[in-house]
């Protein structure tokens, strides 16, 4: 039997296969198209992303690939600089294209032994108490003990288990596409200044010599956007905003994007559960939805993985969906509220004036940019130390990072006291003994996906909370 089976080889579906193969799961990642997608859907990952890639030692690939760009003019492309002092170790965007960032996810994922099976499409699923019975379109039957919909906003898997999907249908629509132009780069930049002016969709990105990413409003909402745009459509588009089309030409790819904004209402059925686009979707605007979706894998993971290794302490697995649901609804809003300030509509513009001031104050700044970002996160773990149920961010040691020390994808217990133990759980939470200049606390106790469990210096406190988290001691 195969411990999980993943429906959708995007950045979700490779983000939790690696999480699983780090605690010894035998995985298969089912995906329905036989080649890579060229498409470039998302640019770039946000600090909380590069975080998680960071504490799993995957950061420096991801590196090399990518560029590193301020932080400000993410909320509504509304242009302010980048917060001070801003609660990360990695105040950047990574500046990397999906296609890039699949592969080396895929890469990461194969090299740590999860399958990855091309070209097989999941069209049906049973479960029973015991494990999920999946079945492909060539007829193929497979057996899981758990099973996770990562198969994107049209997913087969939400579908299959019946799980409501409200929000509301699309108003608006994007055509984005890559191509070459024929019109001088002085030229385009200027044209694309000018009509910015009114326009905050509008716009023509250099890529290399005379090869821009295009993204123009639509002129309606198609009924089905798994059909690509034409060229032409570009081009008539382009001439609309701009008067030109900028000698648009040899296109390499083009597609379409709605602002459907859907949440799914249960992230888990019995055995089957749902992540990434399969469980929520929304406008692009930010960039958030594939950062969305790797952190929703960094949060499930070592949580399925704990239930079929049999140690989760009950309610566990079912603290996904508690915890992710929220942060979903709070994206949901975020992009509502910017999709609102990217109208041409005069009341819009006018909130999108005023916003704009009210960004010139620090804090306002740094709030949108935290939710933006994912950094100002805190999932609800009662009352307590302030430092509860937030990420805690990469600090130096006496000996080392603390990022260095979570790879395994085990729990952590950062001790500066040495007077501490965790005796009985050694097989999930890692001890060390070490100092830190931040934050001015004797020891804190990380769950695997470095959230703060526990804050303190009393070893009868310690030993209350690790079950919480980590299950029965051996």
């Amino acid at each position: 039997m195969i411990d999980v089976i993943i429906a959708g080889g995007g950045p979700t579906g490779l983000m939790l296969a690696g999480e699983l193969r780090l605690h010894g799961l035998r995985v298969l990642v089912l995906e329905r198209e036989a080649e890579p997608t060229p498409v470039v859907r998302a640019l770039g990952l946000h600090a909380r992303s590069v975080e998680v890639l960071d504490q799993r030692g995957l950061l420096e690939r991801f590196l090399a690939h990518g560029r590193q760009y301020p932080v400000g003019g993410f909320f509504a492309g509304i242009s302010k600089p980048s917060p001070e002092q801003l609660d990360t170790a990695h105040p950047y965007v990574l500046g990397i294209p999906q296609p890039i960032t699949d592969r080396l996810l895929t890469e990461h994922a194969t090299e740590v032994g999860a399958e990855l099976a091309r070209g097989r499409e999941l069209v049906g699923l049973e479960q029973d108490e015991v494990g999920v019975t999946a079945e492909l379109a060539d007829g193929t039957l497979l057996r899981s003990r758990y099973l996770v919909g990562c198969d994107g906003g049209r997913s087969t898997v939400r579908n299959l288990l019946g799980v409501g999907f409200p929000g509301e249908p699309a108003r608006t629509e994007t055509l984005l596409g890559e191509m070459e132009v024929t019109e001088h780069a002085t030229t385009v930049a200027a044209t694309v200044a000018e009509v910015r002016k009114t326009q905050p969709r509008f716009g023509l990105g250099p890529l290399e010599e005379g090869v821009y990413r295009v993204v123009v409003p639509a002129a309606g909402v198609s009924e089905d956007r798994t059909v690509p745009p034409t060229l032409e459509e570009f081009k008539q588009r382009l001439r609309t905003f701009a008067g030109t089309d900028f000698g648009a030409h040899s296109p390499r790819w083009l597609s379409r994007f709605g602002d459907a904004t859907r949440l799914a209402e249960h992230y888990r059925v019995g055995r089957a559960l749902l992540a990434g686009d399969a469980a929520h979707v929304h406008p692009p605007t930010g960039g958030q939805g594939l950062n969305l979706g790797i952190q929703d894998a960094f949060n499930l993971g070592w949580k399925l993985a704990a239930e079929i290794n049999g140690w989760a302490p009950g309610g566990l697995l079912d603290s996904y969906h508690a915890e992710r649901h929220p942060v979903a609804a709070d994206v949901l809003n975020n992009t509502r509220a910017q999709m609102e300030l990217l109208s041409t509509e005069p009341g819009a513009r006018s909130v999108r004036e005023l916003v704009s001031e009210l960004m010139d104050f620090e804090e306002v700044n740094r709030y949108l940019i935290e939710k933006i970002t994912a950094t100002g996160i805190r999932y609800e773990f009662g009352g307590g130390h302030e430092l509860l149920g937030r990420r805690m961010r990469d600090v130096e040691l006496g000996r080392g990072r603390l990022y260095e020390r979570m790879h395994h994808g085990r729990g952590l217990l950062l001790d500066r006291t040495g007077r501490l133990s965790v005796a009985g759980w050694a097989d999930r939470v890692e001890h060390v003994v070490d100092d830190f200049d931040q934050p001015d606390v004797p020891a804190m106790l990380l769950r695997p996906d470095g959230h703060v469990a526990w804050v303190g210096d009393d070893q009868l406190e310690l030993l209350d909370q690790l079950p919480t988290w980590f299950g029965t001691a051996c």
